[in-house]
């Protein structure tokens, strides 16, 4: 069991949520309520599902795809620590995972 927390942009708020090895970050975020629209509903055609990921728990992820990279060059608020939560899948043997959402949103499929 892997315990996820979400960091409002502000940092006023914190939920934490427990998630399964397995489980896509995009889809646990949007049932515990985190504003991540994920428009393309998770099939990387956007940067709506973007969040900042902590640097320790950055450094653990698989490299992005060079898709997921050109998506985030669109996406508002980027910082080299950005991925789409639709391509984070929680992994076994992660105590933690913790991410920020940003502070703002672009959809880039213009809806």
């Amino acid at each position: 069991m892997t315990l996820v927390r979400f960091i409002s942009a502000d940092g006023s708020k914190i939920r934490e949520v427990e998630a399964e090895p397995g489980e896509r970050l995009l889809w646990l975020a949007q049932a515990a309520d985190q504003p991540l629209e994920g428009t393309c509903e998770g099939q990387m055609a956007c940067s709506t599902c973007h969040v900042i990921v902590d640097a320790a728990d950055f450094a653990r992820l698989p490299s992005p795809s060079e898709e997921e990279e050109d998506l985030l060059d669109f996406a508002a608020s980027v910082t080299r620590h950005s991925r789409l939560a639709c391509q984070i899948w929680i992994e076994e043997g992660w105590e933690t995972l913790t991410v920020r959402m940003p502070g703002s949103v672009r959809n880039m499929q213009g809806r």
